[in-house]
């Protein structure tokens, strides 16, 4: 690979991003480089593509590595290449709109990681409709004081509702300490009904895990050892790591797709960029049938009337 000055060229999709200050280490506690960032994207190209696909995505910005500030990024950065493509987005709160980038190809991924990013938060719609979610995230977000082995039993929770609802959930690790489980839903409902079905089946779990996992929403009324089913990351304009995603810590671990049969073993800070690379050649995109069929959301809203959920 042919190097100019500082710039490295890498091609993907028929295009070629130049990278430049390749050699600036991103990951302290392990050495890894803005260039090892982006060889890593490459390696998981299908993966988070298929993540951020024709989605707003707000990009996490580090650019003087992850042991320096942090910019959370909505408006697309200045300079894009006349093939990056966006979606115009309203902010009610502020009154005003930005261009949030829409990844279409691997490309895209390479040209923000030429920007510093690190971190891709996808929104839960698409472009075509930025009011229609069509992915339900169910995020268990561990307190203080949890140990791992709850999160995995709260997990174990979560499939068996889902399993009862004839829904299929694809579970991930956050790059942190929790779980994250996402599901494609029909297009049909706006994020007030998303968040209260989220609610709806938050709530169902905590009903039969008393003392393991919470909807509280007070986080000083939460007990400090229990897992967190955080609803709220349905509502409009909340963002997660996208599958593949890398985290801004200085590990460099992943948010990593995972089966449901290896939470038992799995130990979240083993997943990393330089680990995800093999994994991924040798079994794939664990997401690649995730658009294969949309759920519906009609009985959690049931459900959500019978508790008289907002």
């Amino acid at each position: 690979m042919a190097q100019r000055g500082d710039r490295v060229p890498l091609e993907a999709d028929g295009r070629v991003v130049e990278l430049s200050s390749p050699d600036r280490v991103y990951f302290p506690e392990r050495g890894e480089t803005k260039l090892d960032l982006a060889r890593y994207y490459l390696s998981v190209a299908d993966g988070i593509v298929r993540g951020l696909r024709d989605r707003p995505t707000m990009l996490h910005r580090f650019p003087s590595g992850v042991d320096g500030p942090k910019v959370h990024q909505k408006r697309l950065p200045g300079g894009a290449p006349d093939w990056v493509e966006t979606v115009e987005i309203f902010f009610p709160r502020y009154g005003r709109t930005a261009d949030e980038l829409c990844v279409t190809s691997v490309s895209d991924v390479l040209w923000a990681v030429q920007m510093s990013t690190v971190e891709f938060h996808p929104w839960n719609s698409r472009r075509f409709d930025v009011e229609k979610p069509d992915e339900w995230r169910i995020d268990l977000d561990p307190m203080p004081d949890c140990p791992f082995p709850r999160v995995r039993r709260v997990a174990a929770g979560v499939h068996e509702v889902l399993d009862e609802l004839g829904i299929r959930g694809y579970p991930k690790t956050s790059g942190g300490h929790g779980l994250h489980v996402y599901v494609r839903i029909e297009p049909e409902w706006g994020f007030t009904d998303v968040r209260r079905a989220a609610l709806a089946f938050g709530r169902e779990v905590a009903r039969r895990m008393p003392g393991e996992a919470t909807t509280t929403w007070w986080r000083k009324d939460r007990d400090p050892s229990s897992v967190f089913i955080d609803f709220n990351q349905n509502t409009r304009d909340h963002t997660m790591a996208a599958a593949y995603s890398v985290r801004g810590n200085p590990r460099a671990t992943v948010s990593a797709p995972i089966t449901w049969a290896e939470i038992d073993q799995i130990v979240p800070d083993d997943f990393t960029i330089a680990t995800m690379p093999a994994r991924f050649a040798e079994i794939g995109d664990l997401t690649a049938t995730i658009d294969d069929t949309a759920h519906r959301l009609d009985t959690l809203l049931q459900w959500a009337d019978r508790d008289g959920l907002d």
